[in-house]
């Protein structure tokens, strides 16, 4: 089997119209009708609603927690209720890479920086796929594509077969669909 990778040379919110087109080409050829993308601020999202209207598609939009880094969500009221109201669905639901003092461990935060050796938003498509699957938003085993990105917008896609927090070992990646070409700066390179 052959299967094209998009690497984007730069991290740019340019990305994100690439990103999309990838997605639409992979969902149309697979027939996935669930599309599960990060969305901080709701741009993300709005822009996906709006592309991907008319085709079929759920979105499961996961923003940030409330309470991550700020009181204030940043993710608009008014955009959670549009999405719903267009048949979508937005989780607000706990962040598990991020739970270090919840659990009085360090396990997620050794799991979040394993996957961001791939990028930053394999570390996300990885985290909102379990998410979402622990709301009952997936079920086990179902084929999804997932959107995530690094800073603004998306740069990463994966498909992916979901499974629940607890049922970790059967999370599965199938494909990579595009992704940020990560390569170590010459200052990340040195030891401090």
């Amino acid at each position: 089997m052959e299967r094209k990778v998009v690497y984007f040379e730069s991290i740019k919110q340019e990305n994100t119209d690439v990103t999309f087109e990838l997605v639409r080409e992979r969902l149309d050829t697979l027939g996935i009708k669930k599309l599960v993308l990060a969305s901080t601020t709701g741009a993300t999202a709005r822009k996906a609603m709006d592309y991907f209207k008319g085709r079929g598609i759920k979105l499961i939009v996961i923003p940030h927690q409330f309470d991550f880094h700020r009181k204030e969500n940043l993710f608009p009221q008014d955009l959670v209720k549009a999405l719903k109201e267009s048949g979508h669905e937005v989780h607000f639901g706990t962040m598990l890479f991020h739970t270090d003092n919840l659990y009085g461990t360090s396990v997620p935060t050794i799991m979040a920086n394993l996957l961001r050796c791939f990028c930053q938003g394999i570390k996300v498509c990885f985290e909102i796929t379990l998410m979402a699957t622990d709301a009952g938003l997936l079920a086990g085993g179902e084929k999804v594509v997932v959107m995530a990105g690094t800073g603004r917008g998306s740069d990463t896609a994966l498909v992916m077969q979901a499974a629940s927090s607890q049922n970790f070992k059967r999370l599965r990646v199938n494909e990579i669909i595009c992704m940020p070409y990560n390569e170590i700066t010459p200052d990340e390179a040195e030891y401090k």
